[in-house]
């Protein structure tokens, strides 16, 4: 598997939550199993069904956050110099040119950390693709699930 940009913040997020995982959700649920073992018959024992399906999510996340971050190549946002352009990293307003005039702010990260709540484009989304390499005053135009989309770039910025 080849290397995997994220963000500084976003990797250090992420081993916030590995570190969860091991050191307070894992035993937790551990001792939950435990704890219904006690209470008898296997079977028929919702508690510890529920506890060992649990289990199996949590290993299942620990894996998969420790193999991204093993594959992941940290990118410090504040070290580069783009510029005006906009360059992996970068947080982008935007105006909606074909729509209502909406203004959308969006932080173009890597895919293991985007989240559209926390306005973070992972960079492989079509609007990202489309922004890289762009200034503030372009138009962008790209094929959207809902057809075209055009936006123009209002401010380009590196950091929060």
């Amino acid at each position: 598997m080849s290397q995997v940009p994220i963000t500084k913040e976003g990797a250090e997020r992420l081993r916030e939550e590995l570190n969860q995982l091991k050191k307070v959700d894992r035993p937790a649920v551990i001792e939950a199993i435990a704890e219904a073992r006690a209470h008898g018959d296997l079977k028929e024992n919702a508690e510890y069904h529920a506890a060992r399906e649990q289990q199996g999510f949590i290993e299942g996340r620990i894996k998969e956050l420790e193999s991204a971050l093993s594959h992941a190549r940290v990118i410090d946002v504040a070290t580069l110099e783009p510029g005006d352009k906009v360059v992996f990293g970068a947080t982008v307003v935007l105006v909606d040119e074909s729509g209502d005039g909406e203004e959308i702010r969006w932080q173009l990260v890597g895919d293991l950390e985007a989240d559209t709540k926390s306005q973070r484009l992972g960079i492989s989304a079509p609007l990202a693709r489309a922004l890289i390499g762009k200034e503030s005053g372009d138009v962008v135009e790209f094929e959207a699930p809902g057809g075209m989309r055009a936006y123009e770039i209002v401010e380009v910025s590196y950091g929060h």
